[in-house]
């Protein structure tokens, strides 16, 4: 019999009404052949509610007693949800994730999950019930009742499918579906009926609220097919899986996020291990940075910025300033009225000329850009937060996000998964939130040029990277970042036979900018570790920068995504970097 396990969010359970409609839902899978296991978070605002009374008690709860608090949210609606079953003539058990056996690391508010036992959650299946399990929560070792953080029911509900070796996951929201960027913001998005988990995963970072990132990790170690649907209508919805909806399209999607918080490090030693020093440190306080851009040095000083989340600047402030007694003094800038526009495709990875597209909409708009960086399917740029629903806007446009494609290719697999024994599945639930690293890339047929003096103002951007486009030139790495309201640097990175005819093209501005000057370098080696869990496990760059800085090697430039770091460093270090990171990750690979 195939199984499937069906997730509701706050909204779809936010009172009797909506859990009733709820209940249908699983009652209706069970009646055409399916096991059924729900998922359900707390009843509507009740966290935020759970919340504000832990605030009124005391400005710092202990995160013991938060946890202990807030996983009460989830099992009074798994209580409701089988009362509601039942009412309707049917079987089901409510379970906490104490008593499924959902296993985490001591981690309060923000614990991952280490394994998960299935007896007891088959025993009621193959009784015939329809199984509630409270999500957000499990237990630790001594017992204590633990949250998963943001997202969790989301990573719960996947989590599970994956343990059950599930046929599909529902995630059943507001929406009904994932969208080119939110609809509750711009009216003209467009659902897509599929992303695949690269794509989502990226988006899930930049704020496309209806999944978590932790959760899309878990699909894709998995192979876990996501249906995201409406939980108050029978609209398709969006499958994410392993295949795009467009292959050849460069850009599937944009998104926003607002509450970021950009802090530039100015005039660092640019000497190995000043990274692994600031960023060591900010991990230590469990801050999640994001962006993270460093740029070509200059009279061996260099600048870092990165962001974070706005709410945490003050601690990663804290966390600086106890790096500068390690390094030496440095300037430290911050600005909290910023937000981030992102593009994201599988497409951009294989086509030249999207950067081009996207800074020429935000100058077009005199949309002045902060800091830009750039993987291999994503572009994200910082802007005035004033201005970032008009970027959003404007990107969306220039993409023709709005407009449905003529045909879709039909999937190949569905994000089916081989069979597994009883010996694989027991396997896959040690240690399940593990950091897994795929591959370590070393990437030596690239130069790099760097753009000095470049105006903080709307169009230059745009100008380099249309020329180099029109010039049929494939551009990998973008870092910039204005460290003050003055001048940064602009670096890129290109083919090797293409560096002169970059520098040229860079060269032609200072007719129109004396200030700039052009430096580059068909010597570097860039250095890629991808894999999942890049983002929620943030020690991933603080690994890479400490293994290179105990190797002696300086890291020229920095940038991140959901699914790879990068790292540009001298071109006679590739080799020797590469061996020391794959000594360092030897136990996740």
């Amino acid at each position: 019999m195939s199984l499937i396990v069906q997730k509701f969010g706050g909204t779809s359970v936010a009172d009797c009404e909506k859990i009733l409609a709820a209940a249908r839902k699983a009652i209706r899978a069970q009646q055409d052949g399916h096991q059924v296991v729900m998922v359900v978070s707390a009843m509507g605002k009740n966290t935020d509610m759970l919340v504000d009374l832990a605030g009124q008690i005391t400005e710092r709860p202990p995160a013991r007693e938060m946890d202990m608090l807030l996983s009460t949210g989830e099992q009074v609606s798994v209580a409701l949800m089988a009362m509601a079953i039942d009412s309707l003539g049917f079987s089901a058990v409510s379970l906490t994730g104490a008593q499924i056996g959902i296993r985490t690391d001591s981690t309060h508010t923000k614990a991952r999950i280490l394994s998960i036992s299935t007896d007891r959650l088959q025993h009621h299946l193959d009784a015939g019930k329809i199984v509630i399990a409270a999500g957000f929560q499990g237990i630790d070792e001594e017992f204590n009742i633990t949250t998963l953080g943001r997202g969790g029911s989301d990573t719960t509900a996947v989590a599970l499918a994956a343990v059950l070796h599930a046929d599909a996951c529902e995630i059943h929201t507001d929406v009904d579906g994932v969208y080119t960027t939110d609809p509750r913001i711009m009216p003209e998005a467009r659902r897509v009926s599929r992303v695949s988990y690269d794509e989502m995963l990226e988006l899930a970072s930049l704020g496309a609220g209806v999944m978590h990132s932790r959760s899309i990790e878990f699909a894709k170690k998995f192979s876990v097919p996501i249906h995201v649907r409406s939980s108050f209508s029978d609209i398709p919805g969006t499958m994410i899986v392993s295949e795009p909806e467009l292959s050849d399209r460069a850009v599937s999607g944009a998104a926003l996020t607002r509450d970021e918080a950009k802090i530039t490090a100015v005039g660092v030693p640019d000497v190995p291990g000043t990274s692994y020093e600031i960023f060591s440190r900010i991990a230590d306080r469990n801050v999640t940075v994001d962006m993270i851009v460093q740029n070509i040095g200059d009279g061996g000083r260099a600048d870092i910025s990165f962001t974070v989340p706005r709410d945490e600047l003050a601690v990663t402030l804290e966390a600086i300033d106890e790096a500068r007694t390690v390094t030496g003094d440095f300037d430290v800038t911050h600005d909290d009225q910023v937000a981030k526009v992102s593009v994201v495709g599988m497409g951009m990875a294989t086509q030249a000329g999207v950067a081009d597209r996207m800074f020429l909409a935000l100058s077009e708009a005199e949309i002045n850009i902060k800091m830009i960086t750039t993987s291999e399917i994503k572009i994200s740029t910082l802007v005035e937060r004033d201005q970032a629903l008009a970027a959003l806007r404007a990107v969306h446009n220039a993409f023709a996000l709005d407009q449905n494609p003529e045909s879709i290719p039909p999937l190949a697999d569905a994000g089916s998964r081989p069979p597994s024994d009883a010996a694989d599945i027991v396997h896959q639930l040690q240690n399940m939130e593990r950091l897994r690293i795929d591959k370590i890339d070393l990437d030596d047929s690239q130069g790099r040029v760097t753009i000095h003096g470049v105006p903080n103002a709307p169009g230059v951007a745009e100008r380099v990277f249309r020329e180099i486009a029109e010039a049929g030139i494939f551009v990998d790495m973008i870092v910039q970042s204005y460290p003050s309201d003055g001048e940064a640097n602009l670096s890129f990175t290109v083919p090797k036979e293409s560096i002169e005819q970059s520098k040229i093209v860079a060269e032609n501005l200072a007719k129109d900018f004396p200030s700039l000057q052009v430096s580059s370098s068909p010597d570097v080696a860039k250095l890629s570790v991808s894999g999942i869990g890049l983002r929620s496990h943030t020690g991933v760059a603080i690994r890479m920068f400490r293994a290179l800085s105990e190797t002696g090697i300086n890291v020229q430039m920095i940038n991140t995504s959901e699914v790879r770091v990068n790292v540009i460093v001298d071109g006679k270090d590739g080799e020797k970097a590469r061996a020391a990171l794959e000594e360092v990750f030897s136990d996740v690979m």
